[in-house]
């Protein structure tokens, strides 16, 4: 599916510190519908910082973080962005709940605890268990389920709120390879076939450059702002985790 270039994230000379210690500096980019980015760099480089601050978690204390084409605040576009954070099936699967039960959590979040699921809910609940190809488990406990598929549950959970972007922190640590790559596959065909806008941080470099449609990498500043193509033919890699470190593009 074509971008249609619609601002989704706008950051403007964006700097934020914690204890006077400078985290980012003078950050700039744009993310627009349809996009599929991996936000990468070294640890302690800034990469869940600058999440945050999209997700109006934190705020600069220079620039302006806008999302949907206005100042980001928290749960000011609650409804529009699916959030996975870091670890979130350690803290999630410690309960005896199904599959089912999870993803419409989704719901809830959306239309209040105490307000009953409708035909809709539920349509929404069938719609994301389908799309992570779920439909089969909905009614298992998600503790007798793999890494990879307890993933995929969380993922339903955030499309289950129809959002017009997701956003994942980390999202294949503890999973194993074989479940790494059935993962990326479920985000291509997400952004591919159904346009959704994909942001990801990941430590999975070779993975991620082989994904994603836009590159950014940080490491307090913005380092870099493009296609994986250009990415490793202008060292980048090098630059930024040393001699040796090779990655290998592959073609779709």
């Amino acid at each position: 599916m074509p971008l249609n270039h619609t601002p989704i994230v706008q950051m403007e000379h964006v700097s934020f510190e914690y204890n006077s210690a400078r985290v980012l500096d003078d950050i700039n980019f744009t993310i627009s519908a349809g996009e599929f980015v991996g936000i990468i760099g070294p640890n302690g480089s800034g990469k869940t910082t600058l999440l945050r601050l999209i997700l109006g978690l934190l705020t600069p204390q220079e620039g302006s973080v806008l999302l949907f084409g206005k100042k980001s605040h928290l749960g000011q576009n609650a409804q529009e962005i699916g959030y996975i954070p870091q670890k979130v099936t350690q803290l999630e699967t410690r309960f005896p709940i199904t599959v089912e039960e999870v993803v419409a959590l989704g719901r809830v979040s959306q239309r209040g605890l105490f307000r009953q699921l409708n035909f809709d809910d539920r349509q929404a609940i069938t719609e994301a268990l389908d799309l992570v190809q779920l439909t089969q488990q909905r009614g298992r406990l998600i503790t007798d389920l793999s890494g990879g598929q307890q993933q995929r549950v969380f993922i339903a959970k955030a499309l289950a709120t129809r959002p017009k972007v997701l956003i994942l922190d980390e999202p294949t640590v503890g999973v194993d390879i074989e479940s790494q790559e059935k993962f990326y596959q479920l985000l291509a065909q997400l952004n591919k076939e159904h346009g959704l806008t994909i942001i990801i941080v990941s430590h999975d470099i070779d993975v991620v450059v082989n994904e994603v449609s836009t590159v950014l990498c940080v490491n307090k500043t913005l380092i870099y702002d493009g296609t994986p193509k250009e990415f490793i033919k202008e060292d980048y890699i090098e630059k930024l985790y040393g001699k040796g470190r090779r990655f290998i593009l592959h073609n779709h």
